[in-house]
Formats: C-alpha cells, structure tokens, sequence
C-alpha cells in the first residue's frame, strides 16, 4: 500500500501530493465527534509505524509522476506528530522536495513536545486545528487522549506563532449545539488574538461524521465569523 495519495486539489492550498502516516488504519490522540473516520478510543502513539524509508521511495516515485505540485502535505488516518520519526522523515523530504512546499495538518495537541515543536518549525506552512477553547467543550468536542489538556495546547500554539517563519494556518470546525454557543466562540475570539496566524478557516461537518452530530449552515457559520474581532 503506497503512503502518497493525490495530487488533491484544495482551494486554501494547491496542487497536494499527500503523506499518510497511519496508512494502517487510524491512530490519534483525539476521537473528534466530527471525524470522517469511524469511531476509535484516543491513543498517546502509533501501535503501527512505517519506515521513513518506505515513505520516501513512494514520495520519490510520485514526484517524478506529478513534478507541477505546489505542496507536500504530511497528514494521517490520524494524528501526524504522532509518527516517531517525524523529524527524520522532515530533513529527508527537504533534501528531494526542490522548490515544492512542506505542509502538516495538525491537531496541536502534540505541539507542546519541544521535539515536536522545533520539528514544525522546519516546514514551510502549519495548518493547525482549534476547536474549543475552553475544557469542558474541548473535551466533549475533541473527545482527547488522558492528559491532553486545551489550556496546554492553547500555551503552544500561541508560543509557536510567535516564532514560525513560514504560514501558520488556524482551523476551528463547529458543530452543532457543540462548540457554537456565544461564549464559546468569545473564549476562542479571546485566545485568537494572541496568536499570529496567516489565517483562521472557520468550517463545519463536510463528509458523515463518526457520531451522530449536525454541521452549522452556511448562514449560521456567517454569523459566528462577525462574532470575531475584525484583527
């Protein structure tokens, strides 16, 4: 099983050759109420684990077949830092890349790990995910692995964008009667406004979530996004 998947092309970020890191099967920190993936109990590491080596031949192979990318996204059924040799596996792409872009989609929950922390440092963008940012609803949302604490993870993300010098993205997904109400979204106005970002996406449920939850409407998402300071 090849862990390159694409080219997929996305609107926020181009041409995307895709690393998948957990081509097992899922491995996270999280269980999301919102996940596409089906329901699976939080893990603090990956059980399966695939060779840096094995990754590289299929990424090699794919570039040749799609030179035109803009990006090389690490993702995961799951939770990418979660992989064990993500720096190593970094400093390898960067030396057959070219000019192409590194990207990771992240949950943040490991960003609080220095080793993890400088890794991302490395990479070109940063699309990092914040759902919550209060305890009660980052746990009824997030449903994170024992320790995982959003005050944590909220400590990082805004340390981070203080020193990152490639594009930090932020993404907050709402859901229905979950992480919607005002003084929520307040708390995340709040903790935005210490972090340095690119950009924020504000979205909701797009594909059949694990849990039996409802997305927002557009018109509903609208209104959320006046609720932000304009910063």
């Amino acid at each position: 099983m090849s862990t390159i998947f694409g080219p997929v092309f996305s609107r926020r970020f181009g041409a995307s050759l895709g690393i998948d890191l957990s081509s097992f099967g899922k491995q996270c920190n999280f269980d999301c109420l919102y996940c596409e993936l089906a329901p699976a109990a939080p893990m603090t590491h990956q059980h399966s684990v695939t060779p840096v080596e094995t990754i590289i031949t299929d990424l090699k192979e794919a570039l040749d077949k799609h030179p035109d990318i803009d990006v090389i996204t690490i993702t995961a059924n799951g939770e990418p830092t979660m992989y064990p040799h993500l720096s190593t596996l970094v400093e390898q792409i960067d030396k057959i890349k070219g000019s192409v872009q590194t990207l990771i989609l992240s949950n943040s929950a490991a960003l609080s790990d220095k080793n993890i922390f400088n890794t991302l440092l490395g990479l070109d963008q940063v699309k990092l995910s914040l759902d919550a940012a209060t305890p009660d609803v980052f746990k009824k949302i997030d449903r994170p692995a024992e320790g995982i604490e959003i005050e944590t993870i909220l400590e990082s993300i805004t340390r981070f964008s203080k020193v990152f010098s490639g594009k930090l993205f932020l993404e907050i997904l709402f859901v229905k009667g979950v992480n919607d109400s005002l003084s929520e979204v307040e708390a995340l106005n709040h903790a935005l406004l210490g972090i340095h970002c690119e950009r924020i996406d504000i979205g909701t449920i797009d594909r059949p979530p694990a849990y039996a939850v409802q997305g927002l409407s557009f018109e509903e998402l609208h209104a959320i996004a006046h609720r932000f300071d304009p910063a």
